[in-house]
């Protein structure tokens, strides 16, 4: 992430993004998780996956939207908090 370290982003558990086939999926970044709301979109520049979440920073609600693009076994993207900050990701896949 370009705004947390990857000691912050592995403080509570291995920071990860899951993206299930039904369109929800899951985050933990750090003191941060969330459920996603995920849905395919195309905005001139090629689909990419747009997602709206809902949980949690460091107990207190949060939510926000990001998306990503996946090429091959990587995944790029952006996530924004309501109202707050924002930090692009890259993450790799583990299976």
């Amino acid at each position: 992430m370009d705004q947390w370290d990857q000691d912050f982003v592995d403080l509570v558990t291995t920071g990860h993004v899951t993206i299930r086939k039904d369109g929800t999926g899951g985050f933990q970044l750090g003191a941060v998780q969330g459920e996603m709301d995920c849905r395919i979109e195309d905005l001139g520049a090629g689909p990419l996956l747009g997602f709206t979440w809902d949980g949690s920073d460091e107990c207190d609600p949060a939510s926000g939207r990001g998306w990503v693009k996946v090429k091959g076994n990587q995944m790029d993207g952006h996530l924004f908090f309501h109202l707050g900050d924002d930090s692009a990701f890259t993450a790799k896949r583990l299976k």
